[in-house]
């Protein structure tokens, strides 16, 4: 796309050259930001924090920075493919590869420890105090919260307790690829009218930061009702690909999940499935559409198994429904091995992900290109491979959901937040005494209680789990870590 002036901008202002150093015209503004993101402590603790299975489980497993990791390639193939589309059709514009990876890299960097048991557990603190979000809290780490660019205050907190800092210091278009959600977070419970859960979106406190990103993005031209510029398109799309792809690979070595498993899902996973993606992508899909097409997702990506011979069996959906006895008396012969190799043997499974991504990618293009505001073209990827995808990601949470072993470590969690929570949001018992000394003076110098509560979320928010239950140790157990161990 096409990279203007305004793009460029930072909400807290042109950076200051540093005099001891020549100025760097080798840098764009895109890897400026990039280098920011990389060598940020927020993005440093992702290594600690919950993707889908919790890591002290296994080193396998991913985490919140592996998945970082993975998104960030995902989305840079896209956009070298969709600038090689560009170049083929002589468009002048192209996509910087820099903010495309920024984008992946930074777009998880507000999760919460303890992956989505965590962020539901904070969101019902703040229910009453402009919620809590992943993406949200994205937002205002880099906008707000993350220390790298001076604030114009020894806190960032002025005399009468606004909050003045200004985070990484980004520019407008890097703000701008992690803004997935272009709607605020009803600020109490009752504007929720009766949503249950976090709400996507981004809190009032960061209104200012949206407002100033849209018009730095958009200049005199009008923005539209829907906010998301290229790059937020290509990170959430690679985001989706990565979600359905690799947390399933983990379910597969963990051994929580086969492919028979999904192959015989129970009609309560089913319908759970049906709901959320019809929800999300606006379809009306049955419980048997459904099931149909994870069965014919899976026969198609096990057709070519290295020594499974499937050659007799047809690879069009128009003649399955004539072969199911063959694949019926197929799938039973080999269910087992085909469970041992998927979960056990990395080739199969690194064979199986590897077509699942490539596939995914194959299927993204340009959709039109906005003349006016570059930066809000669009791509699209076909709704088959659409509704594939969100059931893939659907399928494979709410496999975990249901089992005991998932529901123990989710009420764990809940548990360790709210206990952390309540203890240092008590006003009255001074909780605030036991929060960090950059933590604490912050505390102190906000005026709204409000303000304070939100300070308190970001410190747990930016808890790794680790972290969080050492916390949660120190104010629960008998035998505490010592006391001269690092706070």
């Amino acid at each position: 796309m096409r990279y203007c002036k305004g793009d460029s901008l930072r909400f807290g202002g042109h950076i200051i050259a540093d005099v001891r150093f020549p100025p760097e015209q080798y840098r764009t503004d895109w890897r400026r930001d990039y280098a920011r993101i990389i060598h940020s402590p927020s993005f440093r603790r992702l290594q600690g924090k919950t993707q889908l299975f919790p890591g002290r489980e296994s080193d396998f497993f991913r985490n919140r920075l592996t998945h970082s990791l993975e998104v960030a390639q995902i989305a840079k193939s896209i956009a070298i493919k969709l600038n090689h589309i560009l170049k083929t059709k002589g468009e002048n514009y192209y996509i910087d590869l820099d903010l495309v990876e920024f984008a992946g890299l930074a777009h998880d960097i507000g999760h919460a420890p303890f992956g989505h048991f965590g962020e539901e557990a904070l969101d019902k603190k703040m229910i009453d105090c402009g919620g809590f979000e992943g993406n949200a809290q994205t937002l205002r780490i880099l906008a707000t919260t993350e220390k790298r660019a001076p604030a114009s205050t020894p806190l960032g907190i002025d005399e009468k307790g606004r909050d003045k800092r200004i985070g990484l210091n980004l520019a407008a278009r890097s703000l701008a690829s992690i803004l997935k959600y272009d709607r605020e977070i009803p600020f109490s419970k009752t504007k929720r009218k009766g949503q249950e859960g976090p709400i996507k979106g981004y809190y009032k406190n960061e209104k200012k930061v949206v407002d100033f990103i849209k018009n730095s993005i958009c200049g005199k031209v009008a923005c539209p009702t829907k906010f998301k510029t290229i790059e937020c398109q290509i990170m959430d799309i690679a985001d989706d690909i990565a979600y359905s792809t690799y947390d399933l690979e983990d379910s597969f070595k963990g051994g929580f999940l086969t492919p028979m498993d999904l192959f015989c899902a129970s009609e309560e996973v089913i319908k759970n499935v049906q709901g959320k993606v019809n929800k999300k992508l606006k379809t009306s899909l049955s419980g048997q559409e459904v099931s149909k097409k994870i069965r014919v997702f899976l026969t198609s990506q096990l057709f070519d198994m290295p020594n499974i011979n499937f050659k007799d069996i047809p690879k069009t959906e128009k003649d399955l429904r004539e072969a199911l006895p063959l694949i019926h008396e197929i799938f039973l012969h080999y269910s087992y091995d085909l469970s041992k190799n998927i979960t056990q043997d990395s080739y199969y499974r690194t064979r199986f992900t590897s077509r699942m991504v490539r596939s995914a990618i194959d299927c993204i293009e340009l959709d039109a290109i906005n003349d006016k505001i570059p930066a809000l073209s669009k791509i699209k990827l076909d709704k088959e491979k659409e509704v594939e995808i969100e059931i893939l990601k659907s399928i494979v949470v709410e496999s975990q959901i249901l089992s005991p072993k998932i529901k123990i470590d989710a009420h764990r969690s809940r548990e360790i937040i709210n206990k952390i929570f309540d203890t240092l949001a008590n006003a009255q018992e001074e909780g605030f005494m036991l929060l960090p000394d950059d933590f604490r003076k912050i505390y102190q110098a906000l005026k709204l209680r409000n303000d304070k509560k939100r300070l308190v979320c970001d410190f747990i928010a930016g808890m790794t789990d680790r972290y969080a239950l050492e916390f949660y140790t120190r104010l629960t157990s008998e035998n505490p870590p010592s006391i001269s161990k690092p706070f």
